[in-house]
């Protein structure tokens, strides 16, 4: 086995009411002005507000950029990082989903390195830790409050660079379910139905190993239980508290695993047409999934067995075929789309979508490689 090596924030809150706990941490760290990364609705429902409030108890100053896209961009991190100089912040407090996240990451990278955020595509480009970044999520889904991964949209090139970088790691993570209640019904599938990409596609990627494998199969088996619920009833607490669980076991599976084609191809249509990346994942993970069974049918097989499927007396091929029709059950329960036509994409533009993707790093540890070809041949079938 390779050798492996397990990136997580040193310190991650979990649980209803956890982020009054992670203010005092932040005020313990000895910070004074941060700069709260955020977007437009959670600005105008408040939630900003509250937050703004409770480090105002402890004595921190806050400016707040909520330009953030929800594919965010190179502008949104010229926008922020712009605030942050005019206020001199010491740190950068994420609030959102995966977008303000991304975005947060994005302006502290550079505020601490210099440069352009382009100049920091691929892996461990950078020279130094970004600003401190403290990220407060209210979404079950991305995980990107507890990754290394950063995806920014380039809007020159229309494409989003994946900048996986240890230096963006978060130095706290909060995860309090009570944040989440608010969450549409449309943005819980598809975030969940994000979580879930992420712990199938780390379960079968070549860097797999047991810690991976350990996070990826719980969280498919949570999520499982738990998605339908959540978006049932954005109110129902335990299975908000549990998809929170779950999108973090997911990260904890990917941050150290990667992942593969779907989001190789997800970030393409993302870039491209600027379409939510939950529901491009859902769309894409069966027909990847269908691919990758060539060669990860027991893998395949094992999440079936974790997404509630009886298939102890079957083959793996026919275990694994039981794995794609669990997930598309799945995402039919909580209304994804059925296919990338629903979303507007065209055929004609897939050769150049499947280029892009073949060079997207999330790809790379794909279980068996693909030609230019059979990307185009996922695409269509998923059309």
């Amino acid at each position: 086995m390779a050798i492996s090596t397990f990136f997580i924030p040193p310190v991650n809150k979990i649980g209803e009411g956890c982020l009054n706990e992670a203010i005092q941490l932040v005020k313990n760290y000895g910070y004074k002005q941060a700069l709260i990364v955020t977007d437009r609705v959670l600005n105008e429902i408040g939630i900003v507000g509250n937050v703004q409030n409770l480090l105002t108890n402890v004595g921190i100053k806050s400016a707040i950029y909520d330009g953030t896209n929800p594919n965010p961009t190179t502008i949104n991190v010229e926008e922020g990082l712009a605030i942050l100089h005019q206020y001199d912040c010491d740190f950068v407090i994420s609030l959102g989903g995966g977008s303000p996240h991304d975005c947060a990451k994005g302006i502290a990278l550079v505020a601490a390195n210099g440069g352009d955020i382009r100049d920091y595509e691929g892996v461990d480009v950078s020279a130094k830790p970004q600003l401190p970044l403290i990220a407060i999520n209210t979404t079950a889904g991305t995980a990107s409050e507890m990754t290394r991964f950063c995806i920014i949209t380039d809007v020159e090139r229309h494409i989003k660079m994946a900048i996986v970088d240890k230096n963006v790691t978060p130095v706290l993570s909060v995860n309090d379910p009570s944040l989440m209640i608010g969450m549409p019904k449309g943005l819980t599938a598809a975030t969940g139905m994000d979580a879930l990409t992420h712990a199938v596609e780390a379960y079968v990627s070549t860097a797999a190993n047991p810690i991976t494998d350990a996070c990826a199969l719980k969280a498919v088996e949570m999520i499982s239980s738990y998605l339908r619920r959540a978006v049932e009833d954005g109110s129902d607490v335990e299975a908000r508290e549990k998809m929170a669980y779950a999108q973090f076991l997911a990260g904890m599976a990917f941050n150290n695993a990667s992942l593969g084609y779907v989001h190789a191809m997800a970030h393409q249509l993302g870039g491209f047409y600027d379409l939510p990346h939950g529901v491009c994942n859902a769309v894409l993970l069966p027909h990847v999934q269908r691919f990758n069974a060539k060669v990860a049918a027991s893998r395949l097989k094992d999440i079936a067995t974790a997404m509630g499927a009886d298939v102890a007396n079957i083959s793996e091929q026919e275990g694994a075929e039981a794995c794609i029709q669990e997930i598309r059950r799945l995402a039919r329960d909580v209304n994804i789309p059925s296919g990338l036509t629903e979303l507007n994409v065209k055929v004609e533009d897939l050769p150049v979508l499947s280029a892009n993707a073949l060079k997207d790093a999330c790809g790379f540890t794909n279980p068996i490689q693909a030609s230019h070809e059979e990307i185009v041949a996922i695409f269509e079938e998923a059309m």
